[in-house]
């Protein structure tokens, strides 16, 4: 299945081979110079937005690019990995892995290849025991966007001010509280003052 990130990448790659930056690319398509920014990949409240065939049409015929070869930029672009730092689900209450914006710093981390992300603060976390079942099982990986928008019906990994980690459903989240259901229907719901919660990250894909 065609991804956000692959259409996306390979008009990176159309550009690079072009010799031009993305907003050099829409320009000599005739496009708005922002069309094929990063800025514009993901909208305001996290949805992706997706190039129009009409501006992808533009940007081959500008770059004098056979449909073939931006076909083959997608597929490559599908066998590509990103390598990203993996941490032990059950090690992430700890301190030093993360900032207080809930980035992943310091040692201690692994590494893993894994479906390009547009995050390059994206980590990795393996999943350990089955009280994330049936969402996710023992040994099962995430990758985590701290820079990902996120909206209501997210998974999501939350972290509290005193270090309890925890992954659930974003249901609702004012200004004073979040909500979070549990992936576990044997396991409660959450509601969380927000001024008890140091950071939530957006889950953008599992192994599984």
């Amino acid at each position: 299945m065609l991804t956000h990130a692959q259409i996306w990448s390979a008009l990176d790659r159309l550009a690079e081979r072009a010799g031009l930056s993305p907003s050099g690319l829409a320009r000599r398509a005739g496009l708005d110079p922002t069309t094929f920014n990063k800025s514009k990949r993901v909208t305001s409240d996290g949805r992706e937005r997706w190039p129009s065939t009409e501006s992808v049409a533009k940007a081959l015929a500008a770059t004098d690019t056979a449909i073939d070869t931006f076909v083959q930029f997608i597929e490559d672009t599908a066998r590509a990995a990103q390598a990203v730092p993996l941490l032990g689900f059950a090690e992430a209450g700890a301190g030093g892995y993360f900032d207080d914006g809930g980035f992943p710093v310091g040692k201690g981390w692994d590494e893993v290849g894994l479906p390009c992300v547009n995050d390059e603060h994206a980590y990795a976390l393996e999943i350990s025991g089955d009280s994330m079942k049936p969402a996710y099982r023992d040994g099962d990986v995430i990758v985590v966007s701290p820079g990902t928008p996120i909206r209501r019906g997210d998974r999501v990994v939350v972290k509290t001010r005193d270090g309890e980690v925890m992954v659930k459903e974003l249901k609702r989240r004012t200004a004073k509280m979040i909500e979070l259901q549990s992936l576990n229907p044997s396991h409660a719901n959450r509601t969380l003052a927000a001024s008890d919660v140091e950071w939530i990250a957006r889950i953008v894909w599992a192994s599984q």
